[in-house]
C-alpha cells in the first residue's frame, strides 16, 4: 500500500479558503468571486497545474443567517487529471462580536488518467507497458467518486479561525482492477489582523496546520498591508518552500496577488520554483428598493 498527499497545495489560501473550509463561505457578507491558477515546480516533467475557482455570498431566509455557494477545481499532474465540483452551504451564528459558520460541501471528484507508462526491463532497457501492475490501469481511464466536507469557521473584524475536513465520507474510486480512496485531509487555521500606530499599516499573521493523520505540514504567512489596498509578506512552508507574495486592490475593487515559491525541499534541484496567481471580487447586492430623491417637495 502507499499513501500521498491527495489535496492540491496553494500558497494564497485566503483566495480558497472555501476549498478546505466550507464553514467559510459567506463570511465576508458580501458575493465574493475567486480565482486561483498555480503552476508548481515549473520545469519539472508533468509537474502539477491547478485551478480554482469560487462563488459565494451570504443570504437570509426567515430570519437565518445562511451561506452559500459553488466551486469548481482542474488539478492535472502527471497523467492524472482531477476535476471537482461542489455545492457549498453554511449556517452562520452570531457569536460574540463575529460570526461562525457552520458548514457543508457535497459534489462529486472525477479521476481521469492518460498513462505512457514506461518499465525498466530485466537488462535495464526502458520498455513500454505496464505489464507489471495489473491493479493499474494501463489505458485512459476515468471514473468518478461523491465527495463532502465539513468546516467550522469564525470571523470578526480582525480575527479568523477554523477548523475542517476534506472528504469525510472517503469515497471511492473504483477501477477495474483496484479501488483505491479518498483519505480524509484535516486543517485548522487562525489569522489575525493587526493595526500598527501608523493607521496606514497593517500586519497581517496566520497559519494552517493540515494532516492526513500520516504526515503533517505547518504553513506561517505574514502579510504587511497598507492602505488596505496594497500588501506583500514573506511565508514558510516546513520542509517545502520559502514564499514571497505580493498583491493589491483595483480601484474598481478587483484584488490581484501573485506568488512565488522558493523551493527548499530535494525537488528544488530539479524545477524553477512555483509560480501562482490569483484574481478576486467581491460586491453587495441589495434587493432593497433605493431612496428616491426629488427636487421638489410637492412629490414627497
Amino acid at each position: 500500500m502507499t499513501y500521498a498527499q491527495q489535496d492540491p497545495e496553494f500558497s494564497q489560501h485566503n483566495s480558497a479558503m472555501s476549498l478546505y473550509n466550507p464553514g467559510s463561505v459567506g463570511s465576508h457578507d458580501r458575493i465574493c468571486l475567486n480565482a486561483v491558477h498555480r503552476e508548481q515546480w515549473v520545469g519539472f516533467p508533468n509537474a502539477p497545474s491547478t485551478s480554482y475557482f469560487s462563488a459565494d455570498g451570504a443570504f437570509s431566509i426567515f430570519g437565518k443567517n445562511l451561506g452559500a455557494g459553488i466551486s469548481i477545481l482542474n488539478d492535472n499532474y502527471g497523467f492524472n487529471s482531477d476535476l471537482g465540483i461542489n455545492l457549498q452551504y453554511s449556517y452562520r451564528l452570531d457569536l460574540g462580536s463575529g460570526k461562525l459558520g457552520i458548514g457543508l460541501n457535497t459534489g462529486i471528484l472525477n479521476k481521469s488518467l492518460s498513462p505512457e507508462w514506461k518499465t525498466i526491463g530485466t537488462t535495464g532497457e526502458i520498455q513500454d507497458g505496464a505489464e507489471g501492475d495489473p491493479s493499474i490501469p494501463a489505458t485512459k481511464d476515468s471514473r468518478t467518486a461523491f465527495d463532502m466536507g465539513l468546516g467550522v469557521f469564525y470571523r470578526t473584524d480582525n480575527i479568523f479561525m477554523g477548523i475542517s475536513a476534506t472528504h469525510i465520507n472517503q469515497g471511492r474510486i473504483k477501477y477495474p482492477n483496484a479501488t483505491p480512496r479518498l483519505v480524509r485531509h484535516y486543517y485548522i487555521t487562525a489569522g489575525y489582523t493587526l493595526q500598527l500606530p501608523n493607521p496606514m499599516f497593517e500586519i497581517m499573521p496566520y497559519f494552517i496546520l493540515k494532516t492526513d493523520g500520516r504526515a503533517n505540514q505547518l504553513y506561517l504567512n505574514t502579510n504587511v498591508r497598507y492602505n488596505k489596498r496594497f500588501w506583500g509578506g514573506v511565508s514558510y512552508r516546513a520542509g517545502d518552500a520559502v514564499v514571497g507574495q505580493v498583491g493589491l486592490e483595483l480601484f474598481n475593487g478587483v484584488r490581484v496577488g501573485y506568488s512565488y515559491d522558493f523551493v527548499t525541499s530535494k525537488i528544488g534541484k530539479y524545477s524553477d520554483g512555483s509560480h501562482e496567481l490569483t484574481l478576486g471580487y467581491c460586491f453587495d447586492l441589495s434587493l432593497d428598493k433605493s431612496p428616491q430623491k426629488y427636487k421638489s417637495i410637492r412629490f414627497l
